[in-house]
């Protein structure tokens, strides 16, 4: 009995085998759940930085006139208007009138392109997201109501051509820079991280 006693005893030992037995796994799992956080993650830093892209060169674009959607010699510096082409041609809608009125004033103008760089720089190096999420989202629902597309006629009685009553590019556009807002998505080719560690955005949630 005490020999039995005594091999009993010893067959407890036997349970640290079991743990190394099951520790692959455990790494297995936590490894699965980091590849998992890192492709989110270089998921979201890549449509962040395309996001940022879209502002960024329509700021270059109509400062510089690249001949994209600014004709050469039309850009800001030579004295073009960044607003008064589009917002002149505003022909439907309930504040056609109302941007009608702001086609080229100074102030619209300095204000959208401030705008588009703020947003684009923000957005692509990953800093005050929160912030450019609110500018960039309140700029795509103003170009949401210039264009409307609820409209399947312009006020002469012309087809609007519009495609879709609501979802049109400016819609994904905002809900993009939420989303990438929302997920902090700052960090994957972006200074998120060093930007979150300034005392003056710990101390200010509204900031990152």
């Amino acid at each position: 009995m005490a020999v039995h006693d005594h091999s009993h005893r010893g067959g407890g030992f036997r349970m640290p085998v079991f743990h190394r037995h099951t520790t692959p796994a455990r790494d297995a799992d936590v490894s699965v759940r980091t590849d998992t956080y890192s492709a989110q993650a270089y998921a979201f830093g890549t449509l962040r930085v395309l996001t940022g892209f879209v502002f960024l060169w329509a700021f270059l674009d109509k400062t510089f006139g690249f001949g994209y959607a600014t004709p050469s010699g039309k850009g800001w510096i030579d004295g073009g208007s960044p607003t008064k082409g589009f917002l002149s041609n505003v022909a439907a809608g309930p504040m056609e009138s109302t941007f009608h009125s702001w086609a080229g004033d100074p102030w619209a103008d300095w204000l959208f392109m401030l705008g588009l760089l703020g947003v684009g720089l923000a957005v692509m190096s990953g800093v005050a997201l929160r912030l450019a999420a609110v500018a960039g989202t309140a700029m795509m629902a103003l170009m949401w109501l210039a264009e409307w597309p609820p409209a399947k006629h312009l006020s002469d009685g012309s087809p609007s051509m519009s495609t879709n009553p609501f979802a049109d590019y400016h819609v994904i556009y905002a809900v993009a820079l939420i989303v990438l807002a929302a997920a902090a998505a700052g960090e994957a080719f972006g200074l998120g991280r060093l930007w979150a560690k300034l005392p003056v955005v710990r101390d200010h949630a509204w900031l990152r």
